[in-house]
């Protein structure tokens, strides 16, 4: 196998904006940022041990038998490295690496053409793969299996099947639903990861690393403030860490301390449990107008001038994971802790 240049940016997230500057989705301008900062190798690769140290025995057994790896999904919400690990792999595979989205591919024929175009040993990388039409879908399954493609030629009694042979190659999927990859599909890859979230020492190696690839001079007790602010995800901790950077070049400040890093933060809206003025909002809202009483998503998110989607996507999760607020059956209601971290009191002074 040959190693061409690699296309690293992925596609298909949605953008968030910039009140939201703690969402783990990103935008056109921070993903090219994000490629300078990430890994090359699974021996600069952070956290997720576990993942890992499987992962390097799944690449160095490929690599002793001469074939290509097997295919590999990787599950975990946004920001936690699985496009990082999907250009690891063909970093070490010595492989050129295609990359595309589940929603690019909306039609069998769009997914034919990038699978008969692939080279031998080359690895596809296709994120949001949860998102592949079901007719699309059922393309890959041949594929996959039997590195075959049929296809049908004309319409009508005059329509006749042809089968196409693949090179070898490697599916990469990412998913941050496992739930919504069909079971078909999920069964065909040989390899499935769990990414987690990171903790706190995890995160700070990583705002070391990324402070110096960006020429940011940085203390330590500064990467612990912005990791403890960055939801467990290193795409936040690296966005924090740049506007970080952004508000000690214009302060003229020389080097970045725990003070100057909390200061910039908070200008920016992050509290010390990384929740940003959406969240804080959304919480408001519970302990506020709609105070003990479940609210609804669609009424949450258009009190918060959101799509539902958002709401349920970006914010929710650390909510719920860090536990200001807990779903019912009859909607959404903050915990004491949500009540105390916007300064009111709970109904009744105890757990809502």
């Amino acid at each position: 196998m040959t190693r061409r240049e690699s296309d690293l940016a992925p596609s298909g997230d949605v953008a968030g904006d910039d009140v939201g500057l703690v969402t783990p989705i990103a935008d056109d301008g921070e993903r090219r940022a994000e490629v300078s900062l990430r890994p090359s190798s699974l021996s600069s690769f952070v956290g997720q041990r576990e993942l890992v140290s499987h992962l390097d025995i799944v690449l160095r057994s490929a690599r002793a038998r001469g074939q290509v790896c097997d295919h590999l999904l990787f599950a975990g919400p946004p920001g936690l490295g699985k496009t990082s690990l999907a250009a690891i792999v063909a970093h070490e595979m010595d492989a050129a690496l295609r990359v595309t989205s589940g929603p690019v591919l909306a039609r069998p024929g769009d997914l034919v053409a990038l699978l008969s175009d692939l080279r031998d040993g080359e690895v596809l990388f296709i994120d949001e793969i949860h998102r592949l039409g079901r007719a699309v879908e059922e393309v890959l399954y041949p594929a996959m299996e039997d590195r075959r493609l049929d296809v049908m030629i004309g319409r009508g009694p005059s329509a006749r099947a042809i089968r196409l042979d693949l090179g070898a190659f490697t599916l990469i999927g990412a998913t941050t639903r496992t739930g919504l990859v069909a079971a078909p599909l999920r069964d065909r890859f040989g390899f499935v990861g769990q990414l987690d979230l990171y903790d706190a020492q995890e995160l700070s190696v990583i705002v070391t690393r990324s402070a110096s690839l960006l020429g940011v001079t940085i203390v330590e007790d500064a990467a612990r403030v912005i990791a403890g602010r960055s939801r467990g995800t290193p795409r936040i901790a690296n966005r924090l860490l740049r506007r970080v950077r952004d508000f000690a070049a214009v302060r003229e400040e020389p080097v970045v301390d725990g003070a100057v890093a909390a200061a910039a933060l908070d200008l920016f809206g992050v509290d010390e449990v990384g929740l940003d003025k959406i969240d804080r909002r959304i919480l408001g809202l519970l302990c506020g107008p709609f105070s003990g009483q479940p609210v609804g998503l669609v009424t949450l998110a258009h009190a918060c001038g959101e799509e539902p989607a958002t709401i349920e996507d970006a914010y929710e999760p650390y909510l719920l994971r860090e536990g200001f607020l807990v779903r019912t059956p009859r909607g959404r209601l903050a915990t004491e802790r949500g009540y105390r971290h916007v300064g009111r009191t709970p109904p009744g002074g105890g757990l809502v």
